[in-house]
């Protein structure tokens, strides 16, 4: 149908709609495009593009797993990204140069002992990770309202330090061994000191980069492959290991079968002994088993015997020891005599000294001299000494 063969009330109605349309779609589009406006916004505000830049260097021999856009972080939180990677000439020591830049404000945590670590995930991915600084200079000058205002030369600061625990070696050697905090303590001193004296030999512009020293340690990859290899050393041993254990095995299993004989062998044994040790569940049957009834009557009787033995022997010491007090009561009476009569020793001297007188005047009487006569009898021929030095006929003459 036309819109000429519309009624104009109706052509009144569709023009009002037509406007409400419109301002609907004019709304959401502002809308859409502020919120995409807004996104960009804070997604740029994340990447940084609003926050001041600050350019580093560090040079790697492997940039394996890095690429540009790459977070580098600092303490474990992201503070910058690679912006470029590109590699040293042929004859240079280390074979990349990596630069990257550190958003404000954390370009106050790196100083010039500051390094770049190379670290990496489970998955091989690797990325920068800056140490904080403990006893050096910022590597960024700050005013006194906490502006960025100069960046520190890497090469005039190095020396600088150099010639510091140069220094503090000579003067004290063992300082960083004993007092690892006064030793950080007293080089930050020195450097700040030699750094505030001489600020224009020690920093220049923000446009500048600061380079940093590395510490790049193998990927995960690197060292996988070393494990690999360590492994692929060890596996002939292992294997020879194996092979030691199956033959062992095998002893063992030998072992067994052996041990298998020996067990059916020894069952009848075990029988036996399991009948003989069922003999012995009654009372009294171990002591019948070990001593027969005729050896028991014998030891009784052999007991017995000896019992009376016993009885008599003590019937006997018995006897013996009343003895010994009679000859004991005897000999203490004969003690108490001698004691009250000291003279019966010097009498029975004097007994035995007359009997003897008596004796010898009977042996000199002459009735019974004859009873006391010595029988003699023919002595013995001398023996004929002879001298060696006279001759045998004068000997006889002799």
């Amino acid at each position: 149908m036309a819109l000429q063969d519309l009624t104009p009330e109706l052509r009144t109605r569709l023009s009002r709609m037509e406007r409400a349309v419109g301002v609907f779609v004019m709304l959401a589009t502002l809308l859409l495009v502020s919120g995409l406006a807004f996104y960009v916004y804070k997604t740029a505000e994340r990447k940084g593009y609003f926050t001041p830049k600050f350019k580093y260097q560090t040079s790697l021999n492997d940039a394996s797993g890095l690429k540009i856009g790459d977070p580098v972080k600092l303490m474990g939180f992201q503070a910058g990204e690679i912006t470029e990677i590109t590699p040293n000439a042929p004859d240079a020591y280390y074979g990349v140069t990596i630069t990257f830049v550190i958003l404000k404000p954390h370009f106050g945590y790196i100083w010039d002992d500051s390094k770049v670590t190379v670290s990496s995930d489970l998955l091989g991915n690797r990325f920068l990770q800056i140490t904080k600084g403990v006893a050096g200079v910022p590597t960024i000058a700050e005013s006194t309202n906490k502006t960025p205002e100069a960046m520190l030369i890497s090469r005039a600061i190095h020396q600088a330090r150099k010639d510091v625990l140069a220094d503090l070696q000579k003067n004290n050697p063992d300082l960083e061994k004993t007092n690892r905090f006064l030793f950080n303590w007293t080089v930050k001193d020195k450097l700040m000191t030699m750094v505030e004296t001489h600020s224009n030999e020690f920093y220049t512009n923000l446009d500048a980069s600061y380079w940093i020293l590395p510490d790049e340690s193998p990927s995960l990859q690197d060292r996988l492959q070393k494990v690999v290899d360590q492994v692929e050393a060890a596996l002939p041993n292992f294997l020879n290991l194996t092979n030691q254990i199956v033959s062992a095995l095998s002893g063992v299993t030998t072992l067994t079968s052996n041990l298998n004989i020996v067990a059916v062998d020894a069952q009848p044994t075990v029988s036996n002994l399991t009948v003989m040790t069922s003999q012995l569940n009654g009372p009294g049957t171990l002591g019948n088993w070990l001593i027969p009834t005729n050896v028991n009557q014998k030891l009784d009787t052999v007991m017995g015997s000896a019992n009376v033995a016993v009885d008599n022997l003590n019937t006997n010491l018995g006897n013996l020891n009343l003895s010994l007090i009679h000859l004991a009561d005897l000999t203490s009476n004969l003690n108490q005599q001698v004691q009250v009569n000291s003279n019966i020793l010097s009498n029975v001297s004097d007994t035995v000294t007359n009997a003897n007188d008596f004796i010898q005047g009977l042996k000199h009487h002459w009735l019974l001299r004859s009873a006391f006569k010595k029988e003699f009898t023919n002595a013995p021929a001398a023996p004929k000494v002879t001298n060696p030095a006279l001759s045998p006929r004068m000997q006889d003459q002799k």
